[in-house]
């Protein structure tokens, strides 16, 4: 994630800003210019529209509800922004409680969109391609329905809405045994499933997925319910990025694919730091780095790696002194990493130009 400025005072700002703390300027997110844009009240019978530097601009009907701060462009008279409009179903928000773990959703929904568009990646909505754009559903477990699940199936992602809430987010992480489960980490997730489809299946490099994840064939429900009933050993570790990775080729690449996502998010957002990696108490070149390159604009993996480890070790020394679990607890392996590689090239080769 880049880090913004306010182009009138020069403020640090944050992609989640909508008001800049020293000039008090409202903010709000271009997502066709990729930029956080200070808004001017421009006169109007409604009180909707705002003068900036690129035109006249609208904030998202989400916005009124403190769900998006994304502009949409008052010409084209569409109500929602860019990453709204993928919305299929949201909670009933005259509930408090669903309101407030909604609004968790999309803080991660929009980081989510925001690592996509920087990929270059196509966003038809259901309703442009029905039964395979992307969509969302965020749902509540009603008494009268059964258990809502997380998962993906013809272009939606169905997120259940508890997943918002740390207490039970950290119940489900200890249960399943999960070193790490987020909201982000969710949508990264389920969003692997999606280009999937997307991407490979019925494309020329099926052939070369299934030589190296699996063939995706195998019978899903059957290959859960394996992998639930008898726990991976731990010589999962050598080919896959986690055990639940294990279970079928479709998880793999997701799990695969989320990690993908988080390498490029935090390494662009190392870079905007202007980090550095340099433990004087080591000579070992791996452990150093200096992270002054774009990942979304390296075709090299090799030279992101050689940033990601270093940052890794630094972040998880970090949250350790702090008391906290490892920024990433992982370890990457050559078979995971080879498949992360797939991954890159994939969507290096078949971004939309």
């Amino acid at each position: 994630m880049r880090l913004f400025t306010c182009r009138v005072c020069g403020q640090l700002i944050f992609f989640e800003n909508t008001r800049c703390e020293r000039c008090a300027h409202r903010l709000g997110y271009d997502p066709a210019l990729g930029e956080l844009l200070p808004l001017d009240p421009k006169e109007d019978p409604g009180g909707q529209l705002w003068t900036t530097p690129r035109g006249i601009y609208r904030f998202c009907e989400n916005a009124a509800l403190g769900g998006c701060n994304w502009l949409v462009e008052a010409a084209s008279g569409a109500k929602f922004c860019a990453a709204c409009r993928h919305n299929v179903t949201i909670p009933d928000l005259s509930l408090a409680q669903n309101t407030a773990r909604w609004r968790v959703l999309e803080v991660a929904k929009h980081r989510l969109f925001y690592s996509l568009m920087r990929l270059n990646l196509r966003l038809e909505t259901q309703a442009e391609k029905p039964g395979q754009g992307l969509g969302f559903a965020f749902l509540v477990e009603l008494p009268t329905q059964g258990k809502v699940r997380t998962g993906y199936k013809d272009g939606l992602i169905t997120i259940a809405l508890p997943e918002a809430d740390e207490v039970e987010r950290a119940r489900l992480r200890a249960r399943l045994g999960e070193l790490y489960r987020t909201p982000l980490g969710h949508f990264r997730h389920e969003s692997g499933h999606h280009y999937w489809h997307t991407l490979l299946a019925g494309g020329d490099q099926l052939g070369d997925f299934r030589a190296l994840f699996g063939d995706e064939r195998a019978d899903y429900g059957k290959s859960l319910a394996a992998y639930y009933a008898t726990p991976p050993s731990s010589s999962w570790r050598d080919h896959f990025v986690s055990a639940y990775a294990t279970s079928h080729p479709w998880e793999d690449f997701a799990e695969s694919w989320a990690h993908y996502l988080h390498i490029m998010d935090a390494l662009e957002t190392a870079c905007a730091l202007g980090l550095t990696v340099q433990p004087g108490v080591s000579d070992d070149p791996s452990l150093r780095a200096i992270i002054d390159f774009d990942p979304y604009q390296t075709a090299d993996l090799t030279a992101i790696l050689q940033g990601w480890v270093p940052l890794v070790v630094a972040a998880n020394s970090l949250n350790r002194a702090m008391g906290q679990p490892d920024f990433y607890p992982f370890v990457l392996s050559p078979g995971a990493i080879e498949k992360i590689g797939f991954i890159h090239n994939l969507v290096r080769a078949q971004i939309v130009g």
